[in-house]
C-alpha cells in the first residue's frame, strides 16, 4: 500500500513539473474503450481485468475532470481517471512499453465548516458570491425544497450552514455534506439536519424532509456482491471498489423501478451491458445493469412509477453470471443502496426519535448563536487552498 501512496505522489509531482499535462473534462460519449483505441492501447488491457475493475470503467461520468500525462511522442504516459469520490483509474505506461492498470484511491482533504450569511439577494446568489460553491449552493435549495419557500425571503435574513467538503489539489472537489442547516425566512427560523444513518434531513421533530422510499425492484434468491467504496485487499495487494448491490435472479425474473422518476438512459452502457438509469426527485438516481432485455414500450424521457416493470433480469455486458447490477447515486455520488431501501423513514420513533431530537435542539441552538457572528473571519484550511473567502467558523 505504501507504494501505491507513494506512486500518485511521485504522478502528482509530475504533473506539477510536465508541460504536457492536461486537465481535461471527459467528452460526451467517450467510453473507456474509446479512450484506449485513441492513444493506441490494446483493449486487452480492459477485457483482461477483473470483473469489479471493468465495472468501474463504465461509472465514468461525461464531463468529469481527468489528468493526461502525455509521452514526447504525443502517447499515453499515465491517465487518472476518477470514477467516484474515493476511487480512481490509473493507466500507466511501463519501462517496455506496455500499459498498467490499477485502482487507486484519489487522494484529498476533508473540511468541516460553518457558513454564515446576511441574505442581500438570494441564497444561492450570496453563498456562490461567498464561496463559489455551485455545488453547496444547489444542496442547500434541494435540502429546504420541500419546507422552505425562499422568495419570502427577505434581505437581512439569516443563512448560517455546517458542511463538510472535500478538497482535491487546491479545488472543491466532489458534494458537500451538508450536516445542519437554518433558514431564517422573514423572522421564522427553519432547520435540517442529517442523519448518519441513512443520509437524509430531517426537521427539529425528526420528521424526514425528503419523504422519499425504494422498493426492492427484483425478486432475488441471495445478494452476491454488496456495495463497497473502497478496500484495500491483503492478498491481492489492490483497491477494489463495488459501486452497487448485485441481486442474483434466474434470466429473465421482472426488473421493477425502485422508486417514481424519469429514464434518462435506455441501451447498452460499456461492462453493464443492457441498462436502464432513472432519475428521481431530491437528486437521487438508480441504475439497472446486465439486463437481458427491456420492457417494450419504454423509452429515454418516458415517466415510471415505483414498482412499475421495466426489463428482465440477464447477464449482459461483462457478468459471469445472470443477476441485477443496481446502483444508486445522489448528486453523482454513489451510495449503498440497501441502506436506503431498509432504513429510510418518513417519521423516527421510540428512542432513537428522543436522542435525535435532542441533538436537533442543542444543534439548532449552535446554528442560531453564528448568525450574531456574522463579522467574525476566522482564518480555514479552505481558505488557505482557495481564492475565495467565505465566512467561516471552525470547530461549531
Amino acid at each position: 500500500m505504501k507504494k501505491i501512496i507513494l506512486l500518485v505522489f511521485v504522478f502528482l509531482s509530475t504533473f506539477a513539473l510536465a508541460k504536457e499535462v492536461k486537465e481535461l473534462a471527459w467528452p460526451k460519449g467517450e467510453t473507456f474503450l474509446t479512450f484506449l483505441e485513441q492513444y493506441g492501447i490494446s483493449q486487452s488491457l480492459y477485457f483482461d481485468l477483473p470483473k469489479e475493475d471493468k465495472e468501474l470503467c463504465s461509472e465514468i461520468n461525461a464531463g468529469i475532470p481527468y489528468h493526461l500525462l502525455l509521452d514526447d511522442d504525443n502517447s499515453l504516459k499515465q491517465v487518472l481517471i476518477p470514477v467516484s469520490e474515493d476511487i480512481q483509474l490509473h493507466i500507466a505506461k511501463q519501462l517496455d512499453g506496455t500499459y498498467k492498470f490499477q485502482t487507486l484511491p484519489i487522494s484529498y482533504q476533508e473540511i468541516e465548516e460553518t457558513l454564515v450569511l446576511e441574505i442581500s439577494h438570494s441564497p444561492y446568489l450570496d453563498i456562490m458570491k461567498k464561496t463559489n460553491n455551485k455545488n453547496l449552493a444547489n444542496e442547500l435549495i434541494r435540502a429546504f425544497k420541500s419546507s422552505v419557500n425562499f422568495r419570502g425571503m427577505q434581505k437581512g435574513d439569516f443563512v448560517v450552514i455546517k458542511y463538510k467538503q472535500k478538497i482535491r489539489l487546491g479545488k472543491y472537489f466532489g458534494q458537500p455534506e451538508i450536516v445542519a442547516a437554518m433558514v431564517e425566512v422573514a423572522g421564522d427560523n427553519n432547520f435540517i439536519f442529517r442523519h448518519e444513518r441513512d443520509g437524509q434531513y430531517y426537521d427539529l421533530n425528526g420528521k424526514s424532509l425528503t419523504n422519499f422510499t425504494f422498493k426492492t425492484p427484483v425478486r432475488y434468491s441471495r445478494i452476491s456482491s454488496r456495495f463497497q467504496k473502497r478496500r484495500f485487499h491483503p492478498v491481492l495487494k489492490r483497491y477494489r471498489a463495488h459501486l452497487g448491490v448485485d441481486y442474483a435472479a434466474p434470466r429473465g425474473r421482472k426488473i421493477y423501478a425502485a422508486a417514481d422518476g424519469r429514464i434518462t438512459f435506455r441501451g447498452r452502457k460499456g461492462g453493464y451491458g443492457n441498462t436502464i438509469i432513472i432519475q428521481h426527485k431530491n437528486g437521487l438516481k438508480t441504475l439497472y445493469a446486465h439486463q437481458y432485455k427491456f420492457k417494450g414500450g419504454l423509452r429515454r424521457g418516458s415517466k415510471v412509477r415505483k414498482g412499475q416493470h421495466i426489463g428482465y433480469v440477464g447477464s449482459t455486458g461483462l457478468s459471469s453470471g445472470p443477476h441485477l447490477h443496481l446502483g444508486l447515486y445522489r448528486n453523482g455520488r454513489a451510495i449503498d443502496p440497501l441502506k436506503i431501501i431498509k432504513v429510510t423513514k418518513s417519521k423516527l420513533k421510540g428512542k432513537e426519535k428522543r436522542v435525535f431530537k435532542e441533538y436537533a435542539k442543542t444543534m439548532s441552538n449552535r446554528l442560531k448563536g453564528h448568525t450574531k457572528d456574522l463579522n467574525v473571519l476566522i482564518p480555514t484550511k479552505l481558505e488557505d487552498s482557495l481564492s475565495s473567502s467565505p465566512i467561516t467558523i471552525r470547530n461549531i
